[in-house]
């Protein structure tokens, strides 16, 4: 599974990337996650299976969507307490709720409440 955390400049996508990829790891799955820009999303978006939104691209999620869609690719938007998630795993968590929701056709909704 190849996971793309977008967001506008590639900072705070990079930290997200690192907590999803080692949350991944730990539970022994076979991931991977990289970090990319908004900019250079058009190009990224064939080398990956899931996109990560940032929070504060929701006004850019419906062209996003549409793109994704093209190539058969998810996307979740993240919510804003994404950057409290400091292990990975609840953003993790939302991963692998779109996989579950998009094979079922169902448009996931991203929440990163504590259990």
């Amino acid at each position: 599974m190849r996971i793309l955390v977008v967001c506008g400049a590639g900072a705070s996508s990079t930290f997200v990337a690192q907590r999803v990829r080692r949350a991944a790891h730990e539970r022994g799955l076979d991931y991977s996650a990289s970090a990319g820009t908004i900019r250079s999303l058009p190009i990224d978006l064939d080398s990956c299976d899931v996109v990560l939104v940032g929070p504060h691209l929701e006004t850019d999620l419906d062209g996003i969507e549409r793109d994704a869609a093209t190539r058969g690719v998810r996307v979740v938007l993240l919510p804003a307490d994404v950057f409290t998630d400091l292990d990975g795993s609840r953003t993790l968590a939302l991963v692998q709720g779109a996989l579950v929701q998009g094979a079922l056709g169902a448009r996931p909704l991203p929440t990163l409440e504590k259990e």
